[in-house]
């Protein structure tokens, strides 16, 4: 159970599914204010511009950020709800749903799970830059980039809906 939202709809989310674990993926400086449910050790907050190509004073998404992610996510029971979220929830959280997906159900063809997130959000708009370091770091040899490639930019909006991100 993974949901997907933005930062202004991420406390009614996290408190409608119960959730244990949160990824947020913001801009350095951008306030988040964790919900109680949510224990200090189970939140992960990762600094970054939504970005694809290095611009000057900005933070693109890095390496280290993905093995963050990564290392976060293998800590997840899957028992209880997880919620990530970025300012909009229409590219870096889209894109750390589908990594996740991608990390935890490797028996899945990557244009599978692509086809999945454009279905649960019309909106999705995953950042092409997390997903080829993640493409690499999980040795899935440029399909994860194709398959985010495939599915092609999502319908505009200012703000995507919450959704949950089925991979199993």
């Amino acid at each position: 159970m993974l949901y997907v939202c933005s930062l202004p709809r991420m406390p009614s989310v996290v408190s409608n599914v119960r959730a244990q674990r949160l990824i947020s993926l913001l801009s350095a400086g951008t306030p988040v204010e964790r919900p109680e449910a949510i224990h200090e050790d189970n939140h992960l907050l990762l600094s970054m511009h939504d970005i694809v190509q290095v611009e000057p004073d900005m933070v693109p998404p890095g390496q280290k950020h993905v093995e963050e992610l990564l290392l976060f996510a293998m800590g997840w029971d899957r028992i209880k709800p997880m919620v990530v979220h970025c300012f909009a929830g229409v590219s870096r959280s889209t894109a750390a749903a589908y990594i996740i997906g991608c990390q935890l159900a490797p028996h899945r063809d990557e244009a599978e799970l692509a086809q999945e997130l454009r279905l649960a959000s019309p909106s999705a708009t995953p950042n092409a830059r997390l997903v080829a370091i993640a493409d690499k770091l999980l040795g899935r040899d440029g399909r994860m980039v194709n398959a985010i490639a495939a599915i092609g930019r999502g319908a505009d909006a200012f703000e995507g809906e919450p959704f949950e991100f089925r991979f199993d």
